[in-house]
């Protein structure tokens, strides 16, 4: 890799410990994947937040961080937590995770990270222009910004995440450069336009691409934020896609001829078929909404269903989650929610140890549908959200 001179100061340990490693990460990283040059970044986005999937050497890594001076120079925010921050108790959660889980935050708030914690930054003060160079890790977020915002950013994983936040610059390679960015498989797409139909839409394509570049076809013209990141969440789980492109809907997509691509229809029976894959169970003890993390308008249309309506005895637990910003935005139709369960911010059920209460929730997200199985040991009734309710009123 060609470094600037500016960037072999850093390398060789003249701007302190904590920023040459990550130096010597991203170098490292940029030889795997054959980057020619680092490239600057206006933001970066981190995972790793959970004491669930950290656990101690996680939490131990980040004190290091911390003692070694790390800091981040740009934007950063952080993924959802194991647990809201404040009302842990509602979810179930131990004293000794809920300490160290704070303790995690606290971490990553002391290296200058915003400890709101959201896999939708995007919705939030994390929004990057066209063209912007980034470095984010959430699967269905970079996916999100890639495709419908038009920023660019490989899949980071945590700690090449943090090093990127650290120094403000990422290798540069794959989804930055724009041969990598084509689509390479046409998807010929008839869904109903509902937010659920995106859901069992990226369901099937992502099971049937893995992680090759999608053209649609067919995707109403006013797909807006929250079916373009429930598309991009459930591709990214059902397979690995970091990247798709819509005609008429994403800022990229009409600057490429596709007319050679090989074709893949989508409809009423691929999307039965995904919806029998992710249906397992016929009834639930857990409802839980907010994967990826609930907006105001989404948040507003729920309430405006379960207005006037009164939660049944027995009926399963539900919890909406949501970022903290997003609940304090929506005062009023929070109040109608938390007569059904607690409106919960900073976590999702994905992350947080709900095995230990649960073994059979409801989703009406494809995404939390995939890893809920295997992360923590659900069997999952995947549903539109009004189907889901008939459980509870």
């Amino acid at each position: 890799m060609e470094l600037r001179p500016d960037e072999e100061h850093i390398l060789k340990g003249e701007e302190g410990e904590s920023r040459r490693k990550a130096m010597e990460l991203l170098v490292a990283l940029g030889k795997v994947y054959g980057a020619e040059d680092l490239i600057d970044i206006t933001s970066a986005h981190l995972s790793g937040a959970s004491y669930k999937t950290i656990g101690d050497g996680g939490l131990k890594y980040l004190g290091d961080q911390v003692a070694g001076g790390a800091k981040v120079s740009v934007l950063t925010t952080l993924n959802p937590v194991g647990m809201d921050l404040c009302r842990w108790k509602e979810m179930h959660i131990s004293e000794k995770f809920a300490v160290k889980q704070q303790k995690i935050v606290e971490l990553y708030g002391k290296m200058g990270v915003k400890t709101t914690c959201s896999c939708t930054p995007y919705t939030g003060e994390n929004v990057p222009k066209f063209g912007d160079h980034v470095a984010w890790a959430e699967s269905s977020a970079l996916s999100f910004v890639n495709s419908f915002i038009g920023a660019r950013t490989n899949r980071e994983g945590g700690p090449g995440a943090l090093a990127a936040a650290i120094l403000g610059k990422t290798a540069n390679y794959g989804l930055h450069l724009d041969d990598k960015r084509v689509p390479s498989v046409l998807i010929d797409a008839d869904i109903d336009g509902s937010v659920f139909s995106y859901s069992l839409l990226g369901q099937a394509v992502g099971c049937a691409i893995g992680g090759r570049v999608p053209y649609f076809r067919g995707l109403p013209k006013d797909t807006g934020i929250e079916e373009a990141k429930t598309l991009s969440a459930a591709m990214a789980a059902a397979g690995s896609v970091a990247i798709w492109h819509a005609e008429n809907v994403t800022p990229e997509a009409g600057k490429y001829d596709v007319s050679d691509l090989e074709v893949i229809h989508v409809g009423k029976e691929e999307l039965k078929a995904a919806y029998d894959t992710l249906n397992t169970a016929d009834d639930v003890q857990l409802i839980a909404l907010g994967c990826p993390h609930l907006t105001q308008k989404e948040i507003h249309e729920i309430a405006t269903m379960l207005k006037g309506k009164k939660k049944k005895q027995g009926s399963p637990e539900i919890w909406f989650c949501t970022s903290a910003a997003t609940r304090e935005k929506c005062g009023e139709d929070v109040k109608i929610l938390e007569e059904f369960g607690p409106v919960l911010a900073d976590t999702c059920m994905v992350v947080a140890p709900i095995e230990g209460t649960f073994s059979r929730t409801g989703t009406n997200s494809a995404k939390a549908g995939n890893y809920l199985p295997t992360l923590c040991s659900q069997n999952i009734m995947c549903k539109d959200i009004a189907k889901l309710m008939e459980a509870v009123y």
